[in-house]
């Protein structure tokens, strides 16, 4: 018997192999202790695509999922952040630029809520007029992308760089810009919690209608 497996039945816990999701190849991120299945339930996993794709040259790029599923000895996962790392985002930074940021909460076809924060980097400093036409751009090209995508479509937008690569070339057209990132993308919501909000939005809707009608009785009377 190995090692590894007396201590797992030494700390009286099975444990489970965390899978990443099959958009990103089914890799192994690692395993997680647990006594009870629906405890693994909920776990979030950090890893970086460099991890992923075997490429060191990605390990700016870290991504967060979080277990949905479990089967057996596995567990699988969504994701759920994806995000810059601090140090590559200090190393984008240059004196007398201009960095423009947006923030961008966006509905995809399959009903996923994301918030996604693009960011520009200029070679010189740009004036006020100039960084808002920028920041106008991506917000537009990110409620675009949203619009025609899938949950897992936009992931892979963001993710492989295609998104960014977009708004580089309307940007660039405003004034020269050196760089465009998108620096961090969250999952908020998923369908059944959208859908969860919208039904309770009508509810109190409906109860103000309600009132609002009383109350013109009211004052009739």
């Amino acid at each position: 018997m190995s090692e590894r497996s007396v201590s797992r039945q030494k700390q009286g816990k099975q444990w489970y192999t965390v899978f990443a999701p099959e958009q990103f190849e089914r890799e192994e991120l690692g395993d997680t202790p647990a006594e009870e299945s629906e405890q693994v339930l909920g776990r979030t996993i950090e890893t970086t695509l460099g991890d992923l794709k075997s490429d060191a040259s990605e390990n700016n790029k870290k991504l967060t999922f979080q277990v949905d599923e479990v089967a057996g000895d596995s567990a699988y996962t969504q994701f759920d952040t994806f995000e810059l790392t601090r140090d590559y985002k200090r190393s984008l930074v240059r004196r007398g630029s201009s960095k423009i940021e947006a923030f961008v909460t966006v509905l995809t076809t399959d009903d996923y809520r994301l918030q996604i924060q693009p960011v520009a980097y200029t070679t010189k400093s740009a004036d006020h007029s100039q960084e808002k036409a920028i920041r106008r751009t991506m917000i537009d090209l990110v409620e675009e992308a949203a619009s025609d995508r899938t949950f897992k479509d936009l992931v892979d937008s963001v993710v492989e760089g295609r998104l960014s690569s977009a708004i580089y070339n309307d940007a660039k057209l405003i004034y020269p810009v050196r760089r465009v990132e998108i620096q961090k993308t969250t999952l908020e919501a998923r369908p059944e919690e959208v859908a969860a909000e919208e039904e309770a939005s009508v509810d109190v809707d409906e109860d103000d209608t309600d009132v609002a009608a009383d109350e013109d009785v009211d004052d009739e009377a």
